[in-house]
């Protein structure tokens, strides 16, 4: 099963001065995040007072992914890395020793 982790990071220059439009985008944001999390997302965090987080998707593949991560642009960027676990790497180490 495909495993991927995204680093996210709010472009706060894209993001409202004013404070209550500004808020209301993060609850909007919060509410697709939550959406994500039945859909697909395994694990979501941010880091402390950064904009900046991650979150970990399993069960999807690219088409799926790409289709949940551009309702956030333009006011997120994201940087996607699919993640092999400790059974898929000792396979390809095992695969790599029989040729």
């Amino acid at each position: 099963m495909a495993k991927y982790m995204v680093l996210w990071e709010v472009d706060i220059n894209r993001l409202s001065i004013d404070p209550k439009e500004r808020i209301g985008w993060y609850n909007q944001a919060h509410d697709m995040v939550e959406d994500d999390l039945k859909n697909g997302t395994v694990d979501w965090g941010e880091f402390p007072g950064s904009h900046k987080g991650y979150s970990i998707w399993e069960g999807v593949n690219e088409e799926e992914l790409e289709l949940r991560m551009l309702r956030y642009i333009p006011y997120v960027k994201m940087e996607v890395h699919p993640v092999l676990s400790i059974s898929q790497m000792k396979k390809a180490v095992k695969d790599l020793a029989q040729k």
